[in-house]
């Protein structure tokens, strides 16, 4: 943490691996963390890979095709939601040769050699102008896949694409929820048919910067005493912000005809610093609380959440604001931004 010395940076490391590994209870499986490497004072993709497992977190997602990584997550046991960079789109669009040819560079080899790919997801909060390259790329991906037998409609690889929650209309309640844009019914049915998850990034906490006289502060942070929210078109009720907007999307998918499309959390996090509400403390309320609530679901849908915590560390060449560089639960040295537990 800021200001630590001595012996202190050391103790508060192996205290939190300690709870990591040894405290990690059965419901804990289904939470990732998310790698990104936009900073210029990163460990290196080896020594990640190793940290993940050191720290018992057995789920990563990246953002684009990192042959240091791949190559380190040989045999790791760790499952990965792989990226594709939203400038790959518009060529995997093209042709399904130009997917055929992605997935023999940056999927086959790695596939066959213990890299255990899970999602594919093309691009990440993609504007709604490039709809068509989204489902033409999707389409052609599936078809690259299958055709070497490492997707379709069974086992193996799925492709689906990250979202923001704009792409729903009408989210409070969350019952009221429909796709904003016609094309995202379409993405809805064709992930319907091929088995694959949506990858949603949600985060309560940009909806609570935005609201903070209309959001309370608890219920955006999965913290006791909110008051409970109810839904008035389907009588359930909320006690945290982020159950909301999860089943929103759920109500979204049931009208585009998707009703088993199931929704994994692709990304979700609260910065520490640099902006309105970004502290340490919020911070680990949030993803402390995120941890202990995922086995439980959502009124809507009970049973585990998939979801990836964002980020692993801070990156300190993110572009935007400065809490775009402060959401990391780690500094780039290892140590962690505050305390955190697994149990």
């Amino acid at each position: 943490m800021p200001g630590m010395r001595g012996s202190a940076p050391v103790l508060a490391l192996a205290l939190l691996v300690g709870v990591f590994i040894a405290q990690a209870p059965a419901g804990v499986q289904s939470v990732g963390v998310c790698y990104g490497i936009i900073g210029n004072n990163l460990p290196p993709p080896s020594d990640v890979v190793q940290f993940y497992r050191l720290l018992g977190i057995t789920n990563m997602r990246v953002y684009s095709v990192q042959l240091q990584a791949l190559d380190a997550l040989r045999g790791s046991g760790i499952s990965l939601s792989l990226g594709t960079t939203n400038n790959d789109v518009a060529v995997l669009a093209s042709s399904l040769s130009a997917a055929a040819a992605w997935v023999q560079a940056n999927v086959k080899p790695y596939y066959r050699a213990a890299v255990d790919v899970r999602y594919i997801s093309v691009g990440n909060e993609l504007a709604s102008d490039t709809a068509p390259s989204i489902l033409a790329a999707m389409r052609n991906l599936n078809d690259a896949l299958a055709a070497e037998g490492l997707g379709g409609a069974g086992a193996g690889i799925k492709v689906s694409t990250a979202v923001r929650l704009d792409v729903i209309a009408n989210s409070f309640p969350p019952s009221a929820a429909v796709f904003a844009q016609p094309y995202m019914g379409d993405v809805a049915r064709l992930l319907a048919a091929t088995g694959a998850p949506l990858l949603a990034n949600v985060y309560p906490y940009i909806a609570y910067r935005t609201s903070p006289r209309d959001i309370q502060l608890n219920y955006a942070t999965f913290q006791p005493g909110a008051t409970p929210v109810r839904d008035a078109g389907n009588g359930l009720m909320y006690t945290n912000l982020f159950d909301a907007m999860i089943d929103a999307l759920y109500a979204a998918l049931e009208k585009a005809g998707a009703p088993a499309v199931r929704v994994v959390v692709s990304e979700t996090g609260w910065p520490s610093a640099g902006g309105f509400a970004a502290t340490p403390e919020n911070a680990r309320a949030y993803n402390q609380g995120l941890i202990d609530h995922v086995a439980r679901g959502t009124p809507k849908r009970p049973g585990p959440i998939e979801a990836y915590v964002f980020a692993m560390f801070n990156e300190n060449m993110k572009p935007g604001d400065e809490t775009e560089r402060n959401f990391g639960l780690f500094y780039p040295n290892k140590l962690p931004v505050y305390p955190m537990r697994f149990a």
